[in-house]
């Protein structure tokens, strides 16, 4: 069955109306649905020398049909202000968040399957006045979802975060068992409901330095993590660990994960784009829609240019497709 995806191109004088441009290269199984304004990928669509690309006006009362070489459809977004590749524009971060806003609603009333997204800034979203601390936030207040999770993926290596964005000396407050409890239940349902993985195999990091070392290297493992992950035991989740993160990313344990649960940003994900950047995707948890992106920033020194690697872009949609498939069955088994 064909599903519409949505796709959101994110910063404007960034690299993603130019990966988007790139979807016109291939077919894909599904529609394909571009929030933007027409005027800027058609702009960047001359300055690549893309003019070949056929712009169709997105319809939702038509049937969805596989998207095409060639061709991109496009929900109209209007612009606030004039695009220079390359060049920020706060007057434009209305525009942004209101892509964001088309897609998830979207998202939520059943007109798209999946929605999938390119890179913001949000430097300049914040500038103009608009608090943004990313879009797994936004899209979480936007869903009213209680609690949500960031996980990247690659070939070979799922990592999941306790905490996302913030500043290190605020992570270890915010581990707590409620946290924790919050953060397991969604990754284990949505890696069963979302994944097709029956029992999925969850390794999970310490905070501190060898885990803790039994105390003499802080004390959140024993107090916090491992009465917790014991207590979810209980429940029949498959969790292993707490491990020391220099440990934990070798064969010996990644063979057997399904996912590794890092307590913060910077723990898991270095070693996750080392091994897949531009090949690896970032996914929501806990959303009531799938929503995947892809694992880079804007780039805005390569704006522009037609260099930028499409590779995440792609494998972002794929997987989101894949999850789809796999919700779509799992709804279907109730």
């Amino acid at each position: 069955m064909t599903q519409r995806i949505v796709i959101t191109p994110g910063e404007p004088a960034g690299i993603g109306p130019e990966l988007v441009l790139t979807l016109a290269d291939n077919d894909f199984k599904d529609e394909l649905v571009i929030v933007a304004d027409p005027d800027l990928l058609k702009m960047y669509a001359k300055i690549l020398k893309r003019e070949d690309i056929e712009f169709i006006t997105y319809n939702k009362d038509v049937a969805p049909t596989a998207h095409k070489k060639g061709t991109l459809t496009v929900y109209p977004c209007k612009l606030r202000a004039s695009v220079t590749p390359g060049v920020l524009n706060k007057e434009n971060a209305p525009y942004v968040l209101e892509t964001l806003s088309i897609a998830a609603k979207g998202c939520l009333n059943g007109e798209f399957a999946a929605l999938v997204t390119a890179p913001v800034h949000k430097g300049i979203i914040n500038d103009y006045g608009i608090t943004f601390s990313g879009h797994t936030e936004f899209f979480q207040e936007l869903a009213k979802a209680d609690e949500v999770v960031m996980m990247l993926a690659t070939k070979g290596l799922r990592v999941a975060l306790a905490t996302t964005h913030l500043p290190l000396k605020d992570i270890s407050a915010h581990i707590t068992p409620e946290l924790l409890t919050k953060v397991i239940h969604i990754l284990n349902d949505d890696l069963k409901v979302k994944f097709n993985l029956k029992n999925p195999q969850i390794y999970v990091t310490g905070l501190n330095p060898h885990a803790g070392e039994g105390g003499h290297l802080g004390r959140e493992e024993l107090d916090v993590i491992i009465p917790t992950l014991e207590k979810l035991r209980a429940e029949n989740i498959a969790l292993y660990g707490p491990f020391p993160a220099d440990t934990i990313f070798q064969p010996h344990y990644m063979d057997k994960a399904d996912a590794i649960l890092a307590m913060y940003h910077d723990q898991g994900l270095p070693v996750l784009k080392y091994k897949g950047f531009g090949k690896a995707v970032n996914i929501t948890l806990g959303l009531p829609f799938i929503r995947t992106s892809v694992d880079h920033g804007t780039a805005l020194d390569l704006a522009g240019k037609g260099v930028a690697d499409t590779g995440s872009l792609h494998v972002a949609i794929e997987t989101a497709e894949e999850m789809v498939a796999a919700w779509r069955a799992n709804k279907n088994e109730r």
